[in-house]
């Protein structure tokens, strides 16, 4: 009799456990399948980063940049979700970049409006200005309105050299910002200090490449009086000749000068003894002057006869 009994205990407890053993399958089957879905629509969202940014030049993409803070980027991301679903179907790989965790491609693209959507075909880029439904959305695809849009020069490519430098210096902002957060935040470092940290960086790594520079440009293109041993041999020589040159020039003028003094006092010395009646001193007759004089007269006549004429 107490077996019965016991027995018939034990047949509802049996049938309990069980029901809640497939209950809780059940349970992990949905999760499991939830997760799964949930994963798989992410899969159609492709993230783009630093990294892996190269794979937008080959096929084409549509990408989103955003970030998180900006309402209008919260407003558009469940319209961008639906539209990567269809992604696949329409051969287009639909993107999205975080610009406050990739700095460098927020410069290599120039965002500066959020969000921001460019459309990429085999690497050329233009801006999406439409309306911001999925529809329209499918529409700029399928129909490939994007022809319609002057797309981005090869200047300001995201390949280019000067988006590459721009790239570099977000990234190097962003740097500095995260060095000025962590010397204010963990370590406790006055913002004024860390000002006068980044000033004295800047100085010294301005230093330090002005002296590289240097070195280069003396490796490259070394100087004249490096490149010859007897240069200063061949400067002196030159400063030699040019300073025997202008002693020979001072000396002619000194004696040109000389000369003519001693002209002038001879010329004297004869027109005193002249003026005293000494033959010797009388001054030669200027027959050249006079041969001019008559020859000027011939030609151009006296003032007499101009009057007679």
């Amino acid at each position: 009799m107490a077996s019965l009994t016991i027995s018939r205990i034990r047949a509802p407890t049996t049938l309990w456990r069980s029901t809640l053993q497939f209950m809780f399958g059940l349970v992990i089957l949905s999760i499991h399948l939830t997760s799964r879905t949930a994963l798989a629509k992410k899969d159609h969202l492709k993230v783009i980063t630093d990294g892996n940014w190269e794979e937008i030049l080959e096929g084409e993409w549509m990408i989103e940049f955003f970030a998180p803070w900006c309402p209008a980027c919260q407003q558009l991301q469940p319209v961008w979700n639906e539209f990567a679903e269809w992604g696949e179907d329409m051969g287009v790989n639909i993107a999205k970049v975080d610009v406050t965790e990739q700095p460098g491609l927020s410069g290599r693209f120039i965002i500066t409006a959020l969000p921001t959507i460019y459309h990429c075909k085999d690497g050329v880029f233009r801006r999406y200005q439409g309306a911001r439904t999925k529809n329209d959305f499918l529409s700029f695809v399928d129909e490939k309105k994007w022809q319609e849009i002057e797309p981005v020069s090869s200047w300001f490519g995201p390949s280019s050299f000067l988006m590459n430098t721009m790239s570099a210096l977000f990234k190097l902002s962003m740097f500095i910002r995260h060095c000025h957060n962590y010397l204010t935040e963990q370590i406790g470092i006055p913002v004024w200090g860390s000002y006068a940290i980044f000033a004295l960086a800047t100085l010294f790594s301005g230093l330090a490449l002005g002296l590289i520079l240097v070195f280069i440009a003396d490796c490259v293109f070394p100087s004249r009086r490096f490149a010859s041993p007897s240069y200063y041999q061949k400067k002196q020589a030159l400063k030699q000749a040019q300073m025997m040159k202008q002693l020979e020039v001072e000396h002619e003028a000194d004696a040109e000068e000389e000369d003519e003094e001693e002209e002038e006092e001879e010329e004297r010395e004869r027109e005193e003894l002249w003026r005293r009646g000494v033959p010797e001193g009388r001054p030669e007759p200027r027959t050249v002057d006079l041969q001019e004089e008559t020859l000027r007269r011939r030609v151009v006549g006296t003032p007499e006869e101009e009057e007679d004429t």
